[in-house]
């Protein structure tokens, strides 16, 4: 009982402290990897990977998604990392995109893991489609390491609110409209944050809070990766205005 006090209360830190939350999952990593193990048949020392960046991804947003009402929060946690890990390889499955940069978790969700029909007319155009967008997460991931900046970081720094989201929205719209704070960004490996929050009035804190995510963004919405940007229309439509890609 006093084990499960202490996960509660340290995930309302980390619900609240950015420090206690990167604290947490580096505790948890042998969980993360032992789970994303678990649900691709891999081994733990094969917890690498798109898999496990997900699981990562689905970690962090347990955490935000937690109360005590919903039980004990290793399992839920587990529970929101087998949603995403599914959801991730159905998608892929589809070819419709291999990285999904934003969620919601409501935790009420039935699972299903009935694999999805894929269709066969077109199969020359599906393999070119999914080695498209292989090949736009390869390169983007290079890019990113310029900045010292991991996939993996992208997933644990990706906004799990609307409101979160549609502030990074405005940041990537204003930057799309003044290009010389991508530019900027690009010179000097450093996010202008004094500048677009004062001509987005975002407060600097939520950029800052989600800087590797803009990061991101705005390399994303500068150097093409069509596949992605697709994606990532989707998820904005989804909040308040929409973002035309």
């Amino acid at each position: 009982m006093k084990r499960e006090e202490d996960i509660i209360r340290r995930v309302k830190e980390a619900k609240e402290n950015v420090a206690a939350a990167d604290e947490l999952i580096r505790d948890y990593m042998p969980f993360i990897k032992s789970e994303t193990a678990r649900i691709t048949g891999g081994s733990t020392a094969e917890g690498s990977g798109d898999e496990l960046s997900i699981a990562l991804m689905g970690f962090h947003e347990a955490i935000e998604g937690y109360t005590p009402e919903r039980g004990a929060f290793i399992k839920f946690a587990s529970l929101v990392i087998k949603r995403r890990i599914i959801d991730y390889r159905r998608k892929e499955k589809r070819f419709s995109g291999n990285v999904s940069f934003s969620s919601t978790v409501s935790g009420q969700e039935e699972i299903s893991i009935e694999d999805t029909v894929e269709s066969e007319e077109k199969p020359y155009e599906q393999i070119h489609d999914r080695d498209a967008v292989r090949q736009e997460i390869e390169e983007l991931s290079d890019q990113l390491g310029k900045y010292g900046i991991t996939m993996t970081d992208v997933a644990k720094n990706c906004p799990r609110q609307e409101r979160t989201l549609e502030s990074c929205g405005k940041a990537l719209g204003f930057a799309r409209e003044n290009r010389h704070l991508i530019e900027a960004l690009k010179k000097t490996g450093k996010l202008p944050i004094g500048a677009i929050s004062e001509g987005t009035e975002v407060e600097k804190k939520t950029l800052e809070r989600h800087r590797k995510y803009i990061v991101a963004l705005f390399l994303i919405y500068s150097n093409g990766y069509d596949s992605i940007r697709a994606h990532l229309k989707q998820v904005f439509n989804k909040g308040k205005g929409g973002m035309e890609a």
